[in-house]
């Protein structure tokens, strides 16, 4: 099992070796396993991928990603001119669906407002506007308003776990009421219990996914 040290070592390595992020400003630090990233980050999708990158990381149990988004000035924009943007963006990745959702920027901080049957859908409409230039943040206020039977999504859950090469679904315990999901059980990795529970977030209906898994190398 790794050392605190190790971990923040290989965390530092795996930020720095990312071509994507301006890691120069970020400092890690690592307790028990979990890794707290503070510093600055010159957008808010790097800051997303930063998190991203640490979580790949081997040893990995948790993450505090307090990093805080310091635009360039070039990078600096009104707030309508960032709504407008979000709103297009949204468009783009999600022609049949983007009528759903509605945008408000303050301070350069988007929120998305709505209502889906789908998670995949919120979790999409947030993707789209990260990139977005001049956003120093997403507030995903988007509710999943479930049309399943929880035995359906239940099954639904367990057959993605079956499927998947990634999981190994033997060891996982899937509970379901009323759109509520609670996985329970031991993963191998950080990875292998986020693929877990994005597998179960994918499940139609689903409106909240309570992980209770725990990582044992």
């Amino acid at each position: 099992m790794k050392t605190d040290d190790e971990i923040k070592r290989d965390v530092e390595a795996e930020l720095r070796w990312d071509p994507d992020i301006d890691a120069k400003d970020i400092a890690v630090s690592a307790k028990g396993g979990v890794v707290t990233l503070t510093g600055f980050i010159p957008s808010y999708l790097q800051k997303f991928e930063a998190e991203h990158d640490v979580k790949r990381v081997q040893g990995v149990v948790g993450v505090a990603n307090d990093l805080e988004v310091r635009l360039p000035g070039i990078d600096q924009r009104p707030d309508p001119d960032i709504a407008r943007d979000a709103v297009e963006a949204m468009k783009m990745q999600m022609p049949y669906s983007h009528q759903n959702f509605k945008v408000i920027v303050r301070d350069g901080w988007i929120t998305l407002e709505g209502e889906t049957e789908w998670n995949y859908q919120k979790e999409k409409a947030e993707m789209s506007v990260r990139g977005v230039k001049g956003a120093k943040g997403v507030i995903n206020s988007i509710t999943v308003k479930p049309k399943v039977a929880a035995q359906e999504i239940k099954r639904q859950i367990e057959a993605a776990f079956l499927r998947s090469a990634e999981v190994d679904a033997k060891k996982i315990q899937v509970d379901a009421t009323d759109g509520e999901v609670v996985l329970k059980g031991t993963v191998h990795s950080w990875f292998e219990r986020e693929q877990a529970e994005r597998a179960a977030w994918q499940a139609p209906g689903v409106k909240r996914v309570e992980d209770r898994l725990v990582i044992q190398p």
